[in-house]
């Protein structure tokens, strides 16, 4: 339940609209919904402005369904990532609005849209095979409120194609640079712009890249000061800072946050 949400129940009650014995129902599974394999943090979003993420790889379309169940009863959205097609159908069942995200692989449900920040987001990504975590970053981010836009293939193998979009990446406000191989493209990013870059490694390349680990060491040894770096094809994590740092610069709280259930 988010603050806004929260506020519209009290101000119900006062003007009569609500009971309270109704209110208390609504109420009930604060501050957290223990369902015995998940303790579904309600208060989450009231502390930090956005309620908790579900991280559904390892769990059961059981469990998943019964997470963003909860979730969704209480109004906020809901963001399942790293998910399945059998996770999405249990989920459909307990929320016929949701949307499954083909390439991400994540399920959403908008039904409290967050505060809007006009300052872009741009996530850029190396190559057609990163794809998949710069999709996660970017759905993450929108549910977040940002305005996101994508650029994708412009990998330093064919350098025009990135210096071709030089404009478009000047305007963000921060960017999320997704990159295999041998990572190098959060560094050229990094010089051609102003603003911070959050680095992400793939798990994109051949035997000697190591499952994204030659690239997470080429981007924690990059020489481009304004380069951060999250793990390996953590697309949502990077999502995650982006919107700290925008909302930061805007004057919102800095706290506004997720984070996955383990």
């Amino acid at each position: 339940m988010n603050r806004d949400i929260l506020r519209q129940l009290m101000v119900a009650v006062q003007s009569g609209e609500v009971l309270p014995d109704e209110a208390c129902d609504r109420l009930k599974n604060l501050p957290f919904d223990d369902l015995g394999y998940a303790k579904v943090d309600h208060h989450r979003s009231l502390r930090t402005g956005m309620p908790e993420v579900i991280y559904a790889a390892g769990k059961t379309a059981t469990q998943v369904a019964g997470i963003f169940g909860s979730m969704a009863a209480s109004g906020v959205n809901v963001l399942a990532t790293r998910s399945t097609r059998e996770q999405f159908e249990a989920v459909l069942k307990v929320a016929p609005l949701a949307v499954f995200h083909d390439v991400s692989r994540c399920i959403t449900l908008n039904q409290s849209p967050s505060e809007q920040h006009p300052s872009l987001v741009a996530i850029v990504c190396a190559g057609t095979s990163d794809l998949p975590v710069a999709e996660e970053a970017r759905v993450t981010a929108e549910l977040m409120g940002n305005t996101v836009e994508l650029i994708a293939d412009v990998g330093v193998a064919g350098l025009h194609r990135l210096l071709a979009q030089r404009i478009r990446l000047q305007e963000a406000s921060v960017l999320i640079v997704c990159a295999g191989m041998e990572g190098a493209l959060p560094s050229v990013v990094g010089g051609l712009v102003s603003a911070p870059i959050i680095a992400v490694p793939t798990s994109v390349g051949y035997g000697a890249s190591f499952g994204g680990v030659a690239a997470l060491l080429g981007m924690l040894n990059s020489c481009s000061p304004n380069v951060s770096v999250v793990n390996i094809d953590n697309g949502f994590g990077a999502a995650y800072i982006a919107t700290l740092i925008n909302r930061t610069r805007h004057g919102s709280a800095a706290t506004h946050s997720q984070r996955p259930i383990e």
